[in-house]
Formats: structure tokens, C-alpha cells, sequence
């Protein structure tokens, strides 16, 4: 498990991944990234912090439910879709000041402060430690770019930017307890980092394409149009198309870069996914006339992951992702499996990469506790008349690929110093170096999004 999805309020009362308070007793909430934890908060020993609320004390009040957002004139450390550089602020959540019980005490407690965007149409609940320099978290720290928010002619983008970012703070949040590197290009890791542009459309202007090119992932924010993105889906004939898919697939390009290239991990990408230097432009145009091979299904996870092997590497990646935060979510809920009447042929340790790791058996049970839960949860899905909780078929193959980018998320690779790193076969950890594909510009109508993906 990660840290699970399942909180509460100090009422006692559940509260979910995305409230910013209690919808019981009002209590104002935040999310710690570092601890994976939903907080209910009190005032903090100085004015605008804040501490985890403590039995004995009183919590502070948030705003009134009808107390107006701060007119957004622009935010700092993010520029506008128009273009224009941001200078001034919108305030953070006034914090409560009258006294606590922890005023002056110096007991190590954290103390924080609200992210800049909870005022915003973000809507960011995460926390920032008090000592922290920025204003922002470690999710809205990494946008470059958001949707123009006083555009006359797309009224609802702050509404889409709102939805774009829950998904994303949903992703960073599970990527931060993997303890994968998630830094800001722009603010803490101008080589590696990584980093969010929001665009949109104009209105009669061309495209924009969502991608992925050196550590920055672009987004059209039509897809949080929940009428336009399940258009394309249709169109596409995709069994699942999400915000949340979209970013978990163009982060996977962003972590081949950065965990991957250049590195003892290579030799076996090479063996499970293929030769990533093949013309991925070519791959793709024969993608889109041709169609996917017949027999993909043995071989692959989706149909686009047969592709080229980075498209195969990105929709492993995501399909890992989503694995690990449904079944930690399941889990931290006391949803099991273990007691369900399935009709279930169980995969080996054969399908795996390597099945004489220590840990191959802990994965094993991994992997099969995910193939029960998903029949499960498909049949729970089809009972209300709703798609497919999970719409794909897992082939040994794709159960062989998930189990090496497993050992690479848990090996720590990238924390290794240069020069002192085994082979991953002996759970050796690789220095990780940049190599960037070879970004792909396509037409507006491809196949894959109706109006192209850059790099998957």
C-alpha cells in the first residue's frame, strides 16, 4: 500500500481526496503530499498557518459558503494561455489567529501554510510546510502554463482548469508516495524537472496537441469536457479515455526519459518492449492508416500501446499506475477479494520478468489481486448499466512488462550516485540520464485524438 484514500475529520465524519472541509462540521481540511494524509486543521502558532486540529481545541471556521473568491488578476509562478507574465497575487485562505493550544510550543508538529490556489479555480486543498519558500505545492508548482481565466470567449475555463487539476494532483499525489523524483522545471530542477502547460483551443484556431517533450507535458483542456472527450472516445473507438489516463500515459514518457534512457534499465526495456529507435513518426502514420495488428490482444495492453515501444512503455506505465492507486484505495476502504466466488485461472510466476526475484511472489499476489478486484468491479460497473470499470484483458506479456517497471519504481534507482550502480538484474539501481524522444507533430484528426498527441 501506498497510503491509502480513506479519511476523516475529527467529527468522525468520512472526507474525500478533494475537500478543502468538513461538509459535517465545517472544519477546514489539507492535504499533506509527504504523508499521504487528508488533515483537519487549527489555527497555527503564527498568523496564516496552520496544524493538524488536535482533540481539546477548537478549529478554525473557514469562509462562509457564500464569501467570494479574490478577483484573479493573475497568479505568480504560472503564466496565463493570453501569454501575460504574472506579477500579482490572489490570497491565500485567511487562517484563523486567536490562540492555540500550540502556540509557542516547540514540539517538532508541522506547520503549514495554504497553497496559493485554494482561492483560485484550482481549488488546491495540499498544504505547504511553513518553512517551504514557495507560496505554492509540490503539484501547483509544476505549471507553467493555465488556461486564460479572463477569456470572454471560453467562460468555463476556469471550470475545465478545476477539473484538469484535481486529476493532476490526484496523479502527483501517488507519484510523491512512490518516491519517484517529481520536481519543477521551472523552480527546482531546470535539467530533469518536470512541468504543466493547460492550453486550450482558440475558438476557430488550430489545435492544441496533448504530448509529451522533455519534461514538459501539454494538456488541452477540452478533454475535461466531459461531452468533447467522450466524442473523441467514441470516434477513436477507445475503451477508456480520462483526464486522469492522460496524464498517468504522458507521465510514463517523462519517466522513460528520466528513469530509463541512459541507464542499466535499458537492456531490459530492450528485451520486453522492443527498440525504441525505430521512426516513431512512421510508426505512428502506420498506425493510423493501417490500424493496430491483429493479434495485439496476446501481446499488448491496448491497442495503441503496439504502436511503437515508448507508446507501449507509456500505457504499461499508466495501466502500473492505475493498478497501484485502485487497489491501495480498495484496500484502505477493507475492499478484499479474498472471500469472492470467482471464476479466476490465476497468472504464474512464469509471466513475470523475473520470476526468481525475492519479491516476485509479493507481485504475483499483486497482480491476481488486481485481476479478481477488476471482474468484481466490471460486474458492479455493469449492474448499474455503466462501461467497464476496467476495460482490458491483461496478456502474460503485459503481466512481464508491469513486473519490470515495478522493480524500477521500488529499485531507487535514481537516488544512486553515478558510477556505483549494479546491473537492475542483480536489483541494482541505474544513474539516470536524459534522452528525449523525438517529439511528433501530427495532423488534427489522427486516430489517436482527433486532434494529435505529441510523443503518445
Amino acid at each position: 500500500m501506498l497510503a491509502g484514500r480513506n479519511y476523516r475529520c475529527h467529527c468522525g465524519q468520512p472526507v474525500f481526496f478533494r475537500n478543502s472541509k468538513c461538509l459535517a462540521c465545517n472544519t477546514p481540511l489539507g492535504y499533506d503530499c509527504e504523508r499521504g494524509l487528508l488533515l483537519p486543521l487549527m489555527p497555527g502558532p503564527r498568523e496564516g498557518t496552520w496544524r493538524e486540529w488536535h482533540a481539546g481545541t477548537a478549529p478554525a471556521a473557514p469562509p462562509p459558503d457564500d464569501a467570494q473568491p479574490p478577483r484573479l488578476e493573475a497568479i505568480p509562478g504560472q503564466e496565463s494561455a493570453a501569454g501575460t507574465a504574472t506579477t500579482a497575487a490572489a490570497p491565500p485562505a485567511e487562517a484563523g489567529t486567536q490562540p492555540t493550544a500550540e502556540e509557542g510550543a516547540e514540539n517538532g508538529e508541522p506547520t503549514y501554510k495554504r497553497c496559493l490556489n485554494l482561492s483560485t479555480p484550482s481549488s488546491c486543498n495540499w498544504l505547504v510546510a511553513e518553512h517551504d519558500p514557495a507560496d505554492m505545492c509540490r503539484a501547483c508548482r509544476l505549471n507553467r502554463t493555465i488556461p486564460d481565466l479572463t477569456n470572454p470567449e471560453q467562460p468555463d475555463n476556469g471550470y475545465l482548469w478545476g477539473l484538469v487539476e484535481l486529476a493532476k494532483r490526484r496523479l502527483v499525489s501517488a507519484l510523491i508516495l512512490l518516491g519517484l523524483p517529481v520536481a519543477s522545471r521551472m523552480s527546482e530542477d531546470p535539467q530533469r524537472g518536470l512541468m504543466f502547460d493547460f492550453l486550450r483551443s482558440p475558438v476557430n484556431g488550430p489545435h492544441i496537441m496533448t504530448g509529451h517533450n522533455t519534461g514538459l507535458i501539454t494538456l488541452n483542456v477540452d478533454e475535461a469536457d466531459d461531452a468533447k472527450r467522450e466524442a473523441v472516445r467514441k470516434a477513436m473507438r477507445e475503451p477508456y479515455r480520462t483526464l486522469l489516463g492522460h496524464f498517468r500515459h504522458e507521465v510514463g514518457h517523462y519517466y522513460w526519459d528520466r528513469l530509463v534512457a541512459g541507464t542499466p534499465w535499458l537492456e531490459g526495456f530492450h528485451q520486453l518492449f522492443g527498440d525504441e529507435t525505430l521512426d516513431y513518426k512512421a510508426a505512428l502514420q502506420r498506425n493510423y492508416d493501417e490500424g493496430p495488428p491483429a493479434d495485439w490482444p496476446l501481446h499488448f495492453v491496448s491497442a495503441y500501446a503496439s504502436t511503437h515501444p515508448w507508446e507501449d512503455w507509456a500505457e504499461c506505465w499508466a495501466h502500473y499506475l492505475h493498478m497501484r492507486d485502485a487497489i491501495d484505495t480498495a484496500l484502505s476502504f477493507g475492499l478484499s477479494v479474498d472471500r469472492f466466488d470467482l471464476e479466476f485461472t490465476p497468472f504464474t510466476l512464469e509471466a513475470l520478468y523475473q520470476p526468481e526475484h525475492p519479491d516476485a511472489e509479493q507481485f504475483l499476489a499483486f497482480i491476481n489481486h488486481w485481476a479478481r478486484l477488476t471482474t468484481m468491479l466490471n460486474e458492479m460497473s455493469r449492474s448499474m448499466g455503466q462501461p467497464d470499470f476496467y476495460p482490458f484483458v491483461l496478456p502474460a506479456e503485459a503481466v512481464g512488462k508491469l513486473h519490470f517497471i515495478h522493480l524500477l519504481v521500488s529499485s531507487g534507482s535514481w537516488l544512486v550516485p553515478e558510477g556505483n550502480a549494479p546491473q537492475p538484474q542483480a536489483q541494482a539501481q541505474g544513474q539516470i540520464q536524459t534522452q528525449t524522444p523525438e517529439s511528433a507533430e501530427e495532423g488534427v484528426g489522427t486516430p489517436r485524438d482527433a486532434g494529435a498527441i505529441v510523443s503518445g
